[in-house]
């Protein structure tokens, strides 16, 4: 299975590469064009803030090629919230693949919301085997408005969603590269969807 892992400059590249070693799949970090048009899985992972990640996305014209791929992709914290319309974070234009906003956690909340949080109301294969209210690790100050593309959900604060789909595109807010055993799972269904 040819696995890839966008490499834009704004990521935990290195740990999500090592989370596939730990499955035992070789995954390629890579910015190559064609490489990542004939992967059969697409890793789009983030770390950072939007509208300098959009930018380094642009300059290697990922973000025309993102929108267009047909096979699964995962986009991973940041590049789960780069898949939508618009990011408050620097007031950013996303790939609009997902039709949502991306806000800021409101006045009073301590942010960057660090640690283990639990995900709920879970939905699709991605989550089999993983039980409601499991923890999964995050770091973000930004989330995902909740709606009907959410296939999980989190709170902080509010609700919001920590994971989300459409067709073939799938985003997860937490981490599974850093989130145990849970996350693995995460990362084992993903590769057989």
């Amino acid at each position: 299975m040819k696995i890839a892992i966008i490499d834009y400059g704004a990521g935990n590249v290195q740990s999500v590469k090592y989370a596939f070693d730990r499955l035992g799949y070789d995954a390629v970090i890579t910015d190559d064009y064609e490489k990542i048009k004939v992967a059969d899985k697409v890793i789009f992972p983030g770390v950072g803030e939007a509208s300098s990640a959009m930018k380094a996305l642009k300059l290697k014209n990922l973000d025309q090629l993102i929108p267009t791929l047909k096979q699964p992709v995962l986009g991973i914290c940041l590049g789960m919230q780069m898949m939508c319309k618009f990011s408050e974070e620097g007031d950013t234009k996303g790939m609009g693949i997902f039709d949502l906003k991306v806000k800021r956690f409101p006045e009073g909340l301590k942010v960057p919301q660090i640690g283990w949080n639990q995900i709920e109301e879970l939905k699709t294969h991605l989550f089999d085997g993983i039980s409601e209210k499991e923890y999964m690790y995050l770091v973000h100050s930004y989330y995902v408005e909740d709606n009907i593309d959410a296939i999980a959900r989190s709170s902080y604060g509010l609700k919001y969603a920590t994971a989300i789909r459409k067709d073939n595109f799938y985003g997860v807010q937490f981490h599974p590269e850093k989130s145990s055993t849970a996350g693995e799972v995460l990362l084992s269904n993903f590769l057989n969807i």
